[in-house]
């Protein structure tokens, strides 16, 4: 009975601590606003930390009310939560799909470079290199290389784009954080599979794969975090509407007359991160039995 309330007893202080944070980083912004200087903290000519104005830096119940108020004066308008939800919801199947296959190509990835070390060689310094290219450069050729590609009645589609470019983000984690976990058995582990006569296989289902789970999930948060920035940022890149992106540049321009509408989609954003981090927390608890010890990637 003690075991089983354990769990949820760190699950409850994961809960507390969190939601101390929020609060926390709340009454941090709100000091900050009341004894700031308006112009910002300035270093010689460079500011380091924001202005203190109404309009650069509104109040939390500023834009807690906007989120609750029409988007815009039109008789019609729909209210900013839902218009903020439904862009969420968008960015977040889109994410969805490309941490899927980010994580299928980061496993691929993984078991090839472990069992030939060989293949480790060649491949993990392209898997590191691969990380360095901006992706606000490549968004836009995947766009028009996308635009390309014609096969019978397929079409590829501007969303498809963006989930290739979150799954180019996903991948790295996934790949580094599996490699490493399905090589941390013990070397007497590993002759003991030997000496039973267990293949490859065997020994990767049996040994390796319960090895990697402390390693693995992490990568997992690491890439369903990626998976939402490459989501967003490949959104502004091409222009796809629909999405938290696309609402982020267009509430952008509303900031001087109306301060607390480009925070609605920043806090959908966080919510869509949210929502990604905590997929990943239920894989973690199905996963529990394996979870000795997680690794940092």
């Amino acid at each position: 009975m003690r075991a089983r309330s354990e769990p949820a007893a760190a699950l409850w202080r994961r809960v507390v601590v969190g939601a101390m944070g929020v609060v926390v980083l709340a009454l941090v912004w709100e000091l900050y606003k009341l004894l700031g200087p308006a112009d910002g903290v300035l270093v010689g000519t460079t500011t380091v930390l924001p202005r203190t104005t109404d309009l650069a830096m509104p109040h939390l119940w500023v834009m807690g009310g906007r989120v609750l108020e029409p988007v815009n004066g039109a008789s019609a308008a729909l209210p900013m939560w839902l218009v903020v939800l439904q862009a969420s919801l968008f960015t977040l199947g889109i994410a969805a799909v490309g941490w899927l296959v980010g994580v299928a190509v980061g496993l691929a990835l993984a078991l090839v470079m472990q069992r030939f070390r060989a293949a480790e060689s060649a491949i993990l310094p392209w898997i590191i290199l691969s990380q360095t290219v901006p992706l606000i450069a490549i968004a836009p050729l995947v766009r028009r290389w996308g635009a390309q590609i014609h096969l019978g009645e397929f079409t590829w589609e501007n969303w498809m784009s963006v989930a290739l470019i979150a799954s180019y983000l996903a991948f790295f984690p996934v790949s580094v954080g599996a490699l490493r976990g399905l090589s941390s058995p013990d070397a007497n582990h590993v002759d003991l599979m030997r000496c039973y006569a267990a293949g490859w296989w065997k020994t990767l289902w049996r040994l390796r794969l319960p090895a990697s789970v402390g390693y693995l999930l992490p990568a997992l948060g690491l890439a369903a975090a990626s998976a939402v920035i490459g989501t967003v940022v490949a959104e502004v890149s091409i222009a796809l509407r629909g999405g938290i992106g696309r609402l982020i540049v267009e509430y952008a321009g509303a900031a001087g007359g109306d301060p607390g509408k480009p925070w609605a989609p920043i806090f959908g954003s966080v919510l869509v991160g949210l929502v990604a981090a905590g997929f990943v927390g239920l894989i973690g608890v199905v996963l529990r039995r394996f979870r000795r010890g997680e690794v940092a990637v």
